[in-house]
């Protein structure tokens, strides 16, 4: 016998990832468990890096891009970790 399964008790594992590419290079920067959350954070990555342009420019940085997009929690790596706002640490894309 087979019992109906309620839509409400399946479990959704998708999640909204901002990506920040630089070049080939992409990396999920930040999650979250709405799109909305998703496109305000994007919202301030790229405020961020415009406002060390100069900074990034100077130090021949690369300019690292940003986009929203929707992803399974398995998708995630288990080492994920959040990426800062310019992408980058000690002069690396991480």
């Amino acid at each position: 016998m087979v019992e109906p399964v309620s839509l409400s008790s399946v479990r959704d594992d998708t999640l909204w990832a901002v990506i920040a590419s630089v070049g080939r290079t992409t990396r999920v920067a930040e999650i979250f468990n709405n799109r909305l959350a998703a496109m305000a954070d994007l919202a301030w990555r790229e405020q961020q890096v415009r406002a060390y342009a100069n900074f990034l420019r100077m130090g021949k940085q690369p300019w690292p891009s940003y986009t929203v997009r929707p992803i399974r929690r398995a998708d995630l790596p288990r080492s994920w970790r959040p990426l800062p706002a310019l992408g980058f640490l000690h002069g690396k894309f991480v």
